[in-house]
């Protein structure tokens, strides 16, 4: 076959740098990042977590090839911050959005009433019933 064998698509082979940023000469407060052994997933959260943020004019991906493991990403700032420190601080707001995502992912699935304990819906609010009739929905933010 013309796949790549698995290990490939993620693990980073010697010398391999997982980052590259290569500035942009045509548009100013530009540069397009190379980040190999990712894919779609990382790309698109990046690239809207950067959309969220008031100093980026411009963020995009693309990724050239589905058997080439990696993607480009293109940041344009307004020149009050350089597409290196955006990003540094994209992927620091993520990793805190993917922190408190889990701990109350973690706070919803525990078994609460394991121990004896009383049943609480997301709020922390005791329910009466095996169910919470009407909220069928899992508070994220």
């Amino acid at each position: 076959m013309n796949a790549p064998n698995r290990y490939e698509l993620y693990v980073l082979e010697e010398g391999e740098r997982p980052v590259e940023v290569t500035e942009d000469t045509k548009i100013p407060n530009a540069a397009t990042i190379k980040i190999v052994k990712q894919d779609h997933t990382l790309a698109n959260l990046l690239r809207s977590q950067l959309l969220s943020m008031p100093q980026v004019l411009f963020a995009g991906y693309k990724v050239p090839h589905p058997l080439h493991p990696y993607f480009l990403l293109k940041i344009q700032t307004d020149g009050s911050v350089t597409p290196t420190q955006v990003l540094e601080t994209a992927c620091t707001k993520l990793i805190g959005t993917i922190a408190t995502l889990e701990a109350k992912f973690k706070r919803e699935f525990t078994f609460k009433d394991v121990d004896g304990g009383v049943q609480e819906d997301a709020y922390g609010a005791p329910v009466t019933g095996g169910s919470f009739e009407g909220n069928s929905y899992v508070d994220l933010f």
